[in-house]
């Protein structure tokens, strides 16, 4: 990885945002200078603390949109899907010939950005996910017409300090978001009906919870270490006629491949809800 990072411009830096620029810090790459904006002083604050970053609060500054755009070689727009438009026309007479604008903002396509800041604005959508904030996100990747190969590698590098990268065709992006993007939310439900299967077998909160959560978190950390497939670490942990294998089975039997299959089915069709604006 590259030791420095261009000037950065986090334009709404809220929940996914923030655990960007958090991510960002945390990595300790060097970076010509971090700009960030939220509407409110209170929030503002929170980030002003962060080494290296300046911190506009909008209710203070109206203008501060513009002039962090005019600072910053990428900028991330991270304000609800909704402000995308006028936040693109607030800042398009600022830009640097050489900004690359980068979309946080679900279901808002690449089409959108280029009808405000022209076809030969350089454009590459985004799809996170909250671990970024520790460093384990998975983002995608998707690149409008004229950015260039320059750009990916600039934006890659960018979002590799917080986690993993894929590169797609937005087509992909939806798909995407229902797997990386939604997925944290499926292991926390995952977790937390382990914890009260704990419970009802009458163990504290307190020690359902660790037994759980470390479980989870050690099974992640194993599969990391080992570079194996889950498949074959599952059979590892499984002895023939054991306890795990009729626990296995009732899982199983309850067709979780259908149920995965079908939450992330409904997942993209609220994508494409969103994305047609219902």
């Amino acid at each position: 990885m590259a030791e420095s990072l261009p000037s950065l411009a986090f334009l709404g830096a809220g929940s996914m945002g923030g655990a960007i620029l958090q991510g960002v810090v945390a990595s300790g790459i060097r970076t010509e200078g971090i700009t960030a904006t939220n509407r409110t002083a209170e929030k503002a604050a929170a980030l002003a603390a962060l080494p290296g970053v300046t911190s506009i609060a909008l209710a203070d500054r109206p203008e501060g949109n513009a002039d962090a755009a005019a600072s910053a070689r990428i900028l991330l727009v991270g304000v609800k899907p909704a402000m995308v438009p006028d936040l693109l026309r607030e800042i398009a007479p600022s830009l640097r010939p050489d900004a690359i604008v980068v979309s946080l903002a679900a279901g808002v396509t690449l089409d959108t950005f280029a009808s405000v800041l022209g076809a030969e604005a350089h454009v590459i959508r985004s799809m996170p996910n909250t671990p970024a904030t520790v460093g384990k996100a998975v983002t995608g990747l998707a690149a409008g017409s004229a950015a260039t190969a320059e750009d990916m590698a600039l934006v890659r590098r960018l979002f590799e300090t917080v986690g993993a990268v894929i590169e797609v065709p937005e087509s992909q992006i939806d798909a995407l978001s229902t797997i990386s993007g939604s997925g944290p939310a499926y292991v926390f439900l995952l977790v937390e009906e382990l914890t009260k299967a704990a419970i009802g077998k009458g163990f504290s909160e307190a020690d359902a919870r660790l037994m759980a959560e470390q479980t989870f978190i050690g099974a992640t950390a194993l599969l990391d270490a080992s570079g194996e497939d889950p498949a074959e670490l599952r059979r590892r942990v499984t002895s023939p006629k054991g306890t795990t294998e009729r626990a296995i089975a009732v899982l199983q039997d309850a067709h979780l491949d259908e149920v995965f299959a079908s939450a992330t089915d409904a997942a993209l069709a609220r994508a494409r809800e969103l994305a047609a604006g219902a």
